[in-house]
C-alpha cells in the first residue's frame, strides 16, 4: 500500500504544482480587516480560493469563521491535524521576477512569496490526502488539513479556532524544518519604559545591558545554556514609539530550563525605579518526547522517503505548535536550507515539493492508521 501511495504522488505530481501555482499566485499580505475580512481581503481571497481547490479535489471543507479553513477526509471526533498558513510577509525589495508570478526557471525552482512559507507547504499536505482518498485507503481517525491566515502576525486565527473547535489528538505544521522537531523554545517580548524627564536612566540601561549585550543576553546575565536546547537568544532589539513614553523592545528565545517568570526577575533586578518592565507576550516551551508514537513515526516517514538521518531536533523558531495542542512542527525544509522564507526570491523547488508530499502522505497513512 505505501508503494503504491508514493506512486500516485508522483502521478499527481503536475497536478499538485498547479495547484500550489494557483494558491500561491494570490497576494495574502495581512492588510485592513473589512466585514467578513478579519485579515484584509487577500488573506481571504486566498482562504476562499483553497477551499474552493480543496472542494474540487473531492474533500467536504468547512470556512470556520473566515479565520480558518479546513479540508476533511473521514468522520469522527478525534481527528489528526496538519495546520498551515496562508498570510505572507511583505515582500520587500530585491526581486528578480514578480512576487506573485509562481516563475519556475529551468530548473524546476518556484519563485514566489508564499512558496515556501507556507502555502506550497500546507497545499503539499493536501495533495497528500487527497492522494489516500484517491487510492480509497480507509484511515483509522479522519484527518483534517487547517488553513490558517493570521500565523505572521498573532496567531488570532488559532485563538479563536480554538475557542469554537477541539484541538487535533495529534499532528504537525508543515511551517519549520526537517527531520520532526519535537521541542521549540519560549519566546517571550518584552518593552523597557519610562517617563521622558528619565531619558538618562533609560539610555544608560539600553546602551548597557541591551545595545552593548552579545547576541545571548550576557549583559543581563541570562546567557542561559541546555544541551537540548542550545543557548539564549537577544533579538529584535529597537526603539517602539509611543506618544510621551520612552520604549525599547526586545526578544528572547530562551531554553527550557528557565522560565518567564524567572526571565522577568532576573531583568528586574537589573532596573533603576524609574524603569518599568513590561512583557508584551509570551509563549512557553513547547516539549514532546522524542520516542513518542508521533515522533518516532515521523522519524520513520522521513527516513524512509530520504534516506537521511530523521533523529527528532529542536528549534529557535516559533510554530502554531506554541498554541496548537498535541502538535509538532514538521518540515518543510531540509537540511542545509535556511534564510529562504522571509527573504526576497523566496523559493522551493518542484523536486522537494514532491519529496514533501510523499513524506506526508506516508505519515498520514501511518499516523491516522496508529492507536
Amino acid at each position: 500500500m505505501e508503494e503504491k501511495l508514493l506512486e500516485k504522488i508522483d502521478e499527481i505530481s503536475d497536478q499538485m504544482i498547479e495547484g500550489i501555482k494557483r494558491i500561491v499566485r494570490i497576494d495574502s499580505v495581512e492588510d485592513t480587516p473589512c466585514e467578513d475580512m478579519p485579515f484584509g481581503k487577500g488573506v481571504n481571497d486566498a482562504l476562499e480560493e483553497t477551499l474552493k481547490l480543496a472542494h474540487e479535489l473531492g474533500f467536504k471543507t468547512e470556512n470556520v469563521d473566515h479565520m480558518v479553513g479546513i479540508a476533511k477526509y473521514g468522520s469522527g471526533d478525534d481527528y489528526i491535524g496538519i495546520m498551515g498558513h496562508l498570510d505572507v510577509v511583505p515582500v520587500g525589495d530585491g526581486w528578480k521576477e514578480p512576487p506573485f508570478s509562481a516563475y519556475e526557471d529551468e530548473n524546476g525552482r518556484i519563485y514566489s512569496r508564499g512558496i515556501l512559507d507556507n502555502k506550497g507547504p500546507i497545499l503539499a499536505n493536501l495533495y497528500a490526502l487527497y492522494a489516500i482518498k484517491e487510492l480509497q485507503i480507509q484511515l483509522k481517525h479522519p484527518v483534517w488539513v487547517l488553513f490558517g491566515t493570521n500565523e505572521e502576525t498573532g496567531f488570532h486565527d488559532l485563538e479563536h479556532y480554538l475557542k469554537v473547535k477541539k484541538p487535533p489528538i495529534m499532528g504537525w505544521t508543515p511551517d519549520c524544518k526537517y527531520p520532526v522537531v519535537y521541542a521549540e523554545r519560549g519566546r517571550g517580548v518584552y518593552q523597557i519604559k519610562a517617563d521622558m524627564n528619565h531619558q538618562k536612566e533609560f539610555n544608560a540601561f539600553v546602551n548597557e545591558y541591551l545595545l552593548s549585550s552579545d547576541d545571548h543576553a550576557n549583559k543581563l546575565g541570562l546567557a542561559i545554556q541546555d544541551e537540548e536546547f542550545g543557548i539564549m537568544q537577544l533579538r529584535n532589539k529597537k526603539l517602539v514609539d509611543e506618544e510621551g513614553k520612552l520604549v525599547f523592545e526586545f526578544s528572547l528565545s530562551y531554553p527550557a530550563v528557565i522560565t518567564n517568570e524567572e526571565i522577568l526577575k532576573q531583568i528586574q533586578s537589573k532596573l533603576s525605579d524609574h524603569l518599568k518592565l513590561i512583557c508584551t507576550s509570551n509563549y512557553d516551551p513547547v516539549r514532546f518526547e522524542k520516542d513518542c508514537f508521533l515522533c518516532q513515526t515521523l522519524k520513520e516517514t522521513y527516513e524512509k522517503v530520504t534516506g537521511m538521518d530523521g533523529t527528532p531536533v529542536t528549534t529557535t523558531g516559533g510554530t502554531y505548535a506554541k498554541i496548537m495542542p498535541n502538535i509538532v512542527p514538521f518540515g518543510p525544509s531540509f537540511p542545509g536550507q535556511k534564510g529562504i522564507g522571509h527573504n526576497p526570491n523566496e523559493w522551493m523547488d518542484r523536486s522537494d515539493l514532491i519529496k514533501n508530499a510523499k513524506i506526508y502522505a506516508l505519515s498520514i497513512l501511518r499516523v491516522a492508521s496508529g492507536e
